[in-house]
């Protein structure tokens, strides 16, 4: 299986085409994602969308808006808050967890491995068979 992070951008605009994401693969939604960290001491979050494994290829998308959204527990704002509201209307609860900002990579890809490990030890995603 593969199991891969596509970046949408920082959150911006990007967001729209998350949730727009989430609510057009509804029927392989698996979870609706808040990830917490710290980059030069302001609090940001990244919001990602994870779908389950396609059919065929078992090919694993998790679409992610990485660290452009202030943490809505320190700063509220009205890009966390569509968020959660399309979380709502597709039923689903928003996980939130604290990772290390991916600015101590000296990678992205190294970034979203560390992250697949995490989901994966979590049972969010499942292991490699």
């Amino acid at each position: 299986m593969i199991q891969r992070f596509i970046e949408l951008g920082e959150g911006y605009a990007d967001i729209y085409e998350l949730l727009e994401l989430a609510r057009a693969n509804r029927h392989r939604l698996a979870h609706m994602m808040a990830l917490h960290t710290n980059i030069d001491g302001k609090p940001a979050t990244s919001l990602v969308v994870i779908l389950k494994p396609t059919d065929t290829g078992k090919f694993q998308a998790l679409y992610i808006c990485r660290e452009g959204i202030p943490n809505p527990h320190y700063k509220e704002n009205k890009r966390f808050d569509l968020f959660k509201d399309c979380a709502e209307e597709l039923g689903k609860s928003i996980i939130e967890l604290d990772v290390k900002p991916s600015s101590m990579f000296p990678e992205k890809e190294l970034f979203y491995q560390h992250l697949v490990g995490i989901l994966r030890l979590n049972h969010y995603i499942p292991p490699l068979q």
